[in-house]
């Protein structure tokens, strides 16, 4: 049996007639072929060189007044990395002991396969290693034993590490979580699929394209830097008004904080009572407008429904001090401009994630004042109203992180661009590190998505309100206890609200976890319907019939918990849109003509633009 040192100098024998296998096309030979590719890649290492010298050259300005981006800053990854190391027991002989010898156990394991070291055996034509993980399924990593060791020892590693995160005793229920997050976090960005070095598939992709795929990913690299975030789709691919936010109809109504825009009916008939959708300003409305076949606004609008859309306003220096105040009067604005405009009484509503929970907010003061006969309905998409369970932004939330957002924001709001990060860690192998790979290490061409055009679409929040919502609801959860909040000189208390509600949730969503969502039943005092959607927060909303495309639950037997819901549900195959269409006409049976003011911009109606208007164009 070879020893130890045997084994690496058999691996390293291997890996060197392996490593001359695929770059040998690289290195210079006798003869005129040898010098030309060799030529060839000096003229790569140049163009890069001349790239980065640019970028430089570029940058040297700005340095000086700017300050380059948290989730940007390499020192502030290591700093992050140092702190979150400290607090792992990876010190402990005993624990250094068994992860070497694990690791010389499955090296030992994997490399035997290939007929190296002392488990030795016939070289295997496909290797059963024995762990597997999405980012490691191209044939690249098994080619070759060190990437298929190299590979295997982080997996090993990260469960390992990760292991002992979740063992951390002596810490509160917060900072537990916080720290399997970071933990697992760190671990995925050190993966070796996401080095050019450590990664088979790049390597090989930069030989096969004569290089041209190092300086495609390197010109990538460099313009994700200009933008300041990572880019995820072709930025021509769409445009607003034509292949996107699409649906006619018209500005009717401004604020210097929102539009509201009134679609064009499709129908003849609409029902009387119209439905006034509130999306988050966290993104662009058009999530609910993506495409003809995606839009719920336009399934609505064919439907028979009278729709109105909130667009806000992306924040600016001008909008540093709004609290949460502001954007409930909105809310209640935005319903009596639409009851005026129609000659109404009520109006039906929809919230969606942050500003589901405002709507909550904004049906308990209507409510206590009186007027909860304003909406006649209102929808909930993923919105949290108590946030004791609130998933993982959770673990971007504590004293010293709200602190800090003060620093990011000089000018009084926030760059949408810190935002969007925090959202893609929250998946940070499908929307960071995957999208590193593609189209940094391999250069490949963006694709033409339109949802993952509206993720990297970003919208500025204003500072002040935004750490009061982090602080008010997130971490004290205060909305959850009656009168502990109050807004418009009203105090909140969610249960008196008698409005009818139905609540949708999305069973994988780890921005609003449906076990959070559920929790707005508990609140209400009228009646309720919740509704489960396979999927999570965007594609578990944006699912129209037509796709066919996942599944939703019910339960008719008013259940008391989540649980009891999941075991007593039904499942019924496809988009719950239809389901939320016949609970809407349950409560509005009367119809109207789609005339007059029904259509926007007809005669004598007096409309500012036309659909998605301008403040959806904002930066």
């Amino acid at each position: 049996m070879s020893s130890d040192a045997d084994l690496f100098s058999d691996v390293m024998k291997a890996q060197m007639q392996g490593l001359a296998t695929l770059v040998g096309p690289l290195v210079p030979a006798e003869g005129s072929a040898g010098a030309e590719m060799s030529a060839r890649w000096t003229e790569i290492a140049g163009r890069i060189q001349s790239l980065w010298t640019d970028y430089q050259i570029e940058q040297i300005g700005k340095l000086a007044t700017q300050r380059p981006p948290a989730f940007a800053d390499p020192v502030a990854w290591i700093g992050t990395a140092e702190a979150l190391m400290r607090q792992l027991p990876l010190t402990d002989p005993e624990i250094q002991n068994r992860l070497w010898n694990e690791g010389v156990a499955l090296a030992n394991a994997v490399f035997g396969q290939y007929g190296l070291g002392p488990r030795s055996a016939e070289k295997q034509d496909e290797p059963a290693l024995p762990r597997e993980d999405r980012r490691f399924t191209d044939p690249e990593w098994r080619r070759q034993p060190f990437f298929a060791v190299l590979h295997q020892l982080y997996l090993l590693l990260s469960e390992q590490v990760t292991g002992l995160a979740e063992g951390v005793e002596g810490l509160d229920e917060q900072r537990k979580a916080q720290l399997v997050f970071s933990t697992r976090a760190m671990m995925d960005a050190l993966s070796p699929a996401n080095f050019p070095l450590t990664n088979p598939v790049a390597l090989a992709k930069a030989v096969e394209t004569g290089g041209e795929s190092l300086v495609r990913g390197f010109e990538n690299f460099l313009a994700d830097l200009r933008r300041g975030q990572l880019t995820h789709t072709r930025s021509d691919a769409f445009v607003l008004g034509e292949n996107i936010a699409a649906t006619p109809g018209r500005v009717v109504f401004e604020t210097p904080l929102y539009q509201l825009i009134q679609y064009t009916p499709t129908t003849e008939k609409v029902l009387k009572t119209p439905l006034l959708i509130f999306p988050p300003w966290i993104n662009r409305f058009y999530i609910l407008d993506l495409n003809a076949k995606k839009s719920f606004v336009r399934w609505a609008v064919d439907q028979g429904v009278t729709v109105f859309m909130v667009s806000w306003k992306s924040a600016d220096a001008t909008m540093a001090n709004l609290v949460w105040d502001d954007y409930i009067a909105a809310q209640i604005e935005a319903v009596d401009t639409v009851r005026e405009r129609l000659k109404v009484p009520s109006v039906h509503t929809i919230g969606y994630c942050v500003a589901g929970t405002t709507l909550a907010a904004t049906l308990a003061i209507l409510a206590r004042n009186g007027e909860g006969e304003k909406i006649a309905s209102a929808t909930f998409f993923t919105a949290q109203i108590d946030f004791e369970e609130a998933g993982d932004l959770k673990h971007f939330i504590d004293d010293k992180q709200i602190e800090a957002l003060g620093h990011l924001s000089p000018e009084g709001y926030l760059d949408g661009r810190y935002l969007a990060a925090t959202f893609n860690l929250l998946r940070g192998n499908d929307l960071i590190w995957s999208y590193v790979e593609k189209n940094y290490l391999k250069g490949e061409d963006y694709p033409a998505f339109d949802l993952l055009h509206w993720n990297g679409d970003v919208t500025n929040l204003p500072a002040r309100w935004h750490r009061d919502y982090l602080r008010d609801l997130y971490r004290d959860n205060r909305l959850a206890v009656p009168d502990a909040l109050e807004a418009c000189g009203t105090p909140i208390d969610l249960h008196r609200i008698a409005t009818p509600v139905y609540i949708q949730a999305g069973r994988e969503d780890h921005i609003a976890p449906p076990c959070s969502v559920w929790k707005l039943t508990r609140y209400v005092a009228g009646p309720w319907t919740f509704v489960l959607a396979g999927s999570g927060h965007i594609a578990g909303v944006v699912n129209p019939p037509s796709a066919g495309k996942y599944q939703y639950w019910t339960n008719d037997r008013a259940p008391g918990s989540l649980e009891e819901f999941v075991q007593g549900a039904i499942e019924h195959p496809g988009s719950w849109w239809p389901h939320w269409m016949d609970w809407l006409r349950e409560r509005d049976t009367v119809q109207v003509p789609a005339t007059g003011k029904r259509r926007p911009g007809g005669r004598g109606d007096k409309v500012l633009e036309p659909a998605p208007g301008r403040y959806v164009a904002l930066r």
